[in-house]
Formats: structure tokens, C-alpha cells, sequence
């Protein structure tokens, strides 16, 4: 009976999780480029159930099967699904249609300068000509350098191929990463990633930048509500049970003392 205790607790736990998950996604559901993150639920590892002091096998432990110690958080895992590509005729807002990552210059708090990389194209020029995230890092070219425009420019034209050019003179191209497998791509945060070790570069990438839009989040507002509620059943039938088994307990006790 005790171990129903525990068997409802660590659902009521797995649940409170995934309910993080989907609140975080549902947070996001605006961020652009964001993508969407869920997490499986496992059993811990069974074990035997032992009968003990059972005077019909003498003095044998006699195994009676296996025994589940409830559910767990499996793994936790990304849906790189594209999102859908909006329309904002802003000059300075692109997206990448297909797999590929914008390189960004990101210097940390400690002034640690690394490379990140992000599906948020929404890019603005700042007042020495640099193209800069929202957030004030560095957009970078081919050449692993900051893009830097001229400041007096009148038009800003970019090619699907990542070809930048201000008032028709070629300046830069876009720098596009994709990677061979996306286990290795860990959230950093202000929405961008990092490489960690063993993450390898693709060597062809298969994006094309378009101008004047900006990729959407990949996430489904209504399914992730319509899980939340199940989730929240789900809570709630754990508790349900736990406050059953701890009657049972004191009824049992209440009974023992008479």
C-alpha cells in the first residue's frame, strides 16, 4: 500500500514536468524561430516482488513477479520543424527556409566572446553599420567577421543564396551552419544555441534566406493546451489516489488500536 504512495507521487512529479515543458512552450509560442521542446515519460526499472515469512514454502523467499516503481522523465528532446514564414516587409527581418542556423558573435556577461547560432533572423542595423540581433550581438559574414553596411544606405537587398548588397554593391554574405546531427546543439538562451563537443558541420547547406520575413514558432497553441489539460487529469488522479491510500492507512491504524 505504501508503495502506491510512492507509485502516485512520482506520477504527480513526471506530470509537474511535462506541465513545465508545455508552459514553456506556450510561452514561446510568439518567439520567433522558437522550437517546440516535449519530453517521454518511462518506468523505472522493475524489480521482484519477494514473498517472505510464507510458512506454506518454508523457509524460502519465493519470487510472486515483477513490480513497477512508477514513471519518470525519459529524455527530453527539440522538434526542429520548420515554422511557417510570415510576411513583415521589413528590410532588416529574415528567414531561413529549410535546415541552417544564422552564426551569431555572442559575448557573455564575463566578456567571452563566442560563436551561437539562431533561426531568429529579425535583424536591425545599428549606428556604426553593424546588422545586430535585437539583443545587440554581431550578425556574421562568411568570413567569420561581423556583417558592417554603410551607414547612408538607401536599399538593402539580399539574394536567397545569402548574398547581401547595399544600394546594388555586393558587401557580405549571410553566414549559414547546419550540423549533422542536432543532439548536439544545447539551448543557450535569448534565443540562440550552442555547439557542444562532437557536434560536426554540414558541409552543404540547404537554406535559403528570404527577405522581409521571419520564421514563426513551431508550436501548436491548441494541441499544447489540450495536452495541458490531460496533464492536469492526469495530477489530479494521482492525488485522488494518494488521499484514498491515506485513508485506507488511517482506517487501518484507527482499527489496530482497538
Amino acid at each position: 500500500m505504501v508503495k502506491g504512495l510512492y507509485t502516485a507521487y512520482t506520477g504527480m512529479v513526471d506530470s509537474q514536468r511535462r506541465m513545465d515543458v508545455i508552459t514553456n512552450n506556450l510561452a514561446n509560442s510568439s518567439t520567433t524561430g522558437y522550437k517546440k521542446e516535449g519530453c517521454t515519460t518511462k518506468s523505472f526499472d522493475e524489480m521482484f516482488g519477494i514473498k517472505i515469512k510464507d510458512r506454506t514454502v518454508g523457509t524460502l523467499n519465493q519470487r510472486i513477479g515483477k513490480l513497477s516503481l512508477g514513471a519518470k522523465i525519459g529524455e527530453t528532446y527539440r522538434d526542429w520543424t520548420q515554422g511557417s514564414l510570415i510576411n513583415t516587409d521589413n528590410t532588416y527581418d529574415f528567414a531561413l527556409a529549410d535546415k541552417g542556423f544564422f552564426n551569431i558573435s555572442f559575448t557573455s556577461k564575463s566578456g567571452v566572446t563566442s560563436t551561437m547560432y539562431s533561426r531568429d533572423g529579425s535583424f536591425q542595423m545599428n549606428a556604426e553599420g553593424y546588422l545586430v540581433t535585437k539583443d545587440g550581438d554581431y550578425v556574421l559574414g562568411e568570413s567569420g567577421a561581423p556583417i558592417q553596411l554603410p551607414t547612408n544606405i538607401a536599399q538593402l537587398r539580399v539574394e536567397k543564396t545569402g548574398e547581401i548588397y547595399a544600394d546594388n554593391m555586393y558587401v557580405d554574405t549571410f553566414l549559414i551552419t547546419d550540423f549533422e546531427d542536432y543532439n548536439y546543439l544545447e539551448e543557450y538562451g535569448e534565443n540562440l544555441f550552442r555547439a557542444v563537443e562532437g557536434a560536426t558541420q554540414k558541409q552543404d547547406v540547404s537554406a535559403a534566406v528570404i527577405q522581409g520575413y521571419k520564421e514563426a514558432s513551431n508550436i501548436n497553441v491548441v494541441s499544447e493546451m489540450v495536452e495541458m489539460i490531460s496533464l492536469a487529469r492526469e495530477y489530479e488522479s494521482n492525488q485522488k489516489l494518494i488521499q484514498t491510500v491515506d485513508s485506507m492507512l488511517g482506517g487501518m491504524v484507527s482499527m489496530s488500536e482497538l
